[in-house]
């Protein structure tokens, strides 16, 4: 991997087959943690805003920066942790701070053997502001030449999420690669701008989907419709085309339909309140994904995901909580009585 790969699609040959290989946008993220703030909802639709002084100078508490993070980063991070062999394909730019992402990924032992550098382009930075648990993201994606690598051997699992809006010939371009490698399962958690597409416009990838994971209103948006029943959204979701699809409903648990079995799973109870939420759903989704990978049923998935999820909220950003497999392990023995997943069909 070096600055040569800017433009060109090359192919690469792995020493290991890669069983979890993200794709989908990298960033620094750099947490804000405010002090002066509060949160109105004077606005016609009733959503509560973050406000501040307008022209003040407005002390803050404390400033973290996370590298190498993003929907698809995480998961990896996820995964790494729990043991699997991990790469990320993605793509970021020839200043300091995509050295610096190349660095931490190297550092935990990720591949990064696809990810491309544009010389000529900036790197992926947000910048988050933190306000109790909640935070307000500013986002300004960078806009690549997005090519995806001939992987050789393709990857057991591949997870794609949140790409820039640049990026349509690229899931085609996926999807193509795909059906030229049929030894990979595609697990598919799109960002907001894939969800604006519809489903149309990525029917190609919604019907080569081994697992896909949105949240129920994610489900309503990408159906087009009201439709509150949690069972009937998981089969209109699974009708698009994935084998197994997962929808997460906040403090309502998780459900999971695989065509046969449609089990519900609750949430893990949380140690303490929540300190940050970025990147529960990424924990979640990619312990799942992992737990299948391993060979768990989707019981036991249901149960893995939440933990991770719990412990991650516990934690500023989106990785830093992330648990190995023994801790995982070791929670779910002293988890509480109830806390099991159930069959609802």
């Amino acid at each position: 991997m070096n600055d040569e790969q800017k433009n060109e699609k090359m192919e690469v040959t792995d020493t290991e087959q890669i069983e979890f290989l993200g794709v989908g946008d990298v960033v620094i993220d750099t947490f804000i943690e405010l002090i002066d703030a509060w949160i109105e909802q004077d606005n016609p639709e009733k959503k509560e805003e973050l406000c501040m002084h307008f022209g003040d100078k407005i002390p803050y508490k404390k400033e973290v920066n996370v590298k190498a993070t993003g929907n698809a980063p995480n998961a990896v991070n996820a995964a790494f942790k729990l043991g699997l062999k991990t790469g990320l394909v993605t793509n970021i730019g020839g200043d300091d701070n995509g050295k610096e992402i190349i660095k931490a990924l190297q550092e935990k032992g990720i591949n990064t053997n696809h990810i491309t550098i544009h010389p000529d382009k900036e790197s992926n930075h947000n910048y988050i502001l933190r306000y109790k648990a909640e935070r307000t993201i500013l986002v300004h994606h960078i806009e690549y030449d997005y090519k995806f690598p001939n992987i050789n051997p393709g990857p057991k699992w591949m997870y794609l999420s949140s790409l820039a809006h640049n990026s349509v010939p690229h899931h085609h371009e996926i999807a193509d690669y795909l059906r030229d490698h049929p030894e990979t399962k595609l697990v598919f958690q799109p960002g907001t701008f894939q969800m604006k597409l519809g489903y149309e416009k990525l029917k190609d990838l919604y019907e080569l989907t081994e697992l896909f994971f949105c949240n129920k209103e994610e489900a309503q948006r990408i159906l087009e419709t009201d439709e509150n029943d949690i069972k009937t959204l998981l089969k209109k979701m699974r009708e698009l085309g994935p084998k197994m699809v997962v929808i997460t409903d906040g403090p309502n648990g998780s459900y999971v339909y695989g065509g046969d079995e449609m089990w519900h799973g609750p949430m893990y109870p949380d140690p303490a309140p929540p300190v940050d939420r970025t990147g529960a759903g990424d924990s979640f989704a990619s312990t799942f994904t992992a737990a299948i990978a391993m060979g768990r049923g989707m019981d036991e998935a249901l149960m893995m995901g939440p933990i991770n999820s719990m412990n991650v909220v516990q934690h500023i950003g989106a990785q830093a909580g992330h648990l190995t497999l023994p801790e995982i392990e070791e929670l779910l023995k002293n988890a509480p009585v109830d806390y099991k997943p159930k069959k609802i069909n």
